[in-house]
């Protein structure tokens, strides 16, 4: 098997799947309390490359997974998102975790808007939902700002079960509608 080669841009992102010369921004990333607080929490180099390997892992496997977002003007990782659906997840996610100097840009809804379309129309999936902590209100506005609404709370898989989440989300034709009201 082998990484598909997929490359989505939009104004301002290049996403596609991650690559070695990736993980030192991502292991930074990681290591950055506030940025890593509700995608798994802070963690050390170690850890976080395990968790680069999952999602690159995921790949080979699934054939789908998390993008590395790129800013297009410095060609920086700033960030992963996109389609995630690990074993015993509560259902097909489109998810985000940006480097804090991303924050405020506008890249989550950009990336996340291209990530959506590129999932329902490659991957065929029903719906997409977001598994977001209730104390992280940028994640509930950035879900609201994409369409989705909060179906009420949820339930990960280890190791995160105690981790309180709410699930957000949208099925394809509510998508596609919003889309098409916007055009």
């Amino acid at each position: 098997m082998h990484v598909p080669d997929i490359r989505i841009e939009t104004d301002r992102l290049i996403l596609r799947p991650p690559r070695i010369e990736d993980f030192d921004a991502y292991a930074a990333n990681m290591a950055d309390l506030e940025a890593a607080r509700f995608i798994g929490g802070q963690q050390p180099r170690a850890l976080a490359w395990r968790g680069f390997l999952s999602s690159a892992g995921a790949w080979m496997i699934q054939g789908f997974s998390m993008f590395s977002v790129i800013e297009k003007a410095t060609g920086q990782w700033v960030g992963r998102l996109g389609p995630w659906y690990p074993e015993g997840w509560p259902g097909t996610e489109v998810g985000w975790g940006l480097a804090r100097a991303a924050w405020g840009k506008g890249y989550a809804v950009e990336g996340a808007t291209a990530a959506i379309d590129w999932t329902f129309d490659h991957l065929g999936w029903d719906e997409v939902i977001h598994s977001i902590h209730p104390d992280n209100k940028p994640s509930q506005a950035l879900a609201q700002r994409l369409g989705s609404t909060c179906r009420g709370p949820g339930k990960l898989p280890a190791p995160y079960e105690d981790s309180p989440t709410e699930i957000w989300g949208q099925t394809r034709e509510q998508w596609r509608a919003r889309q098409r009201a916007r055009a």
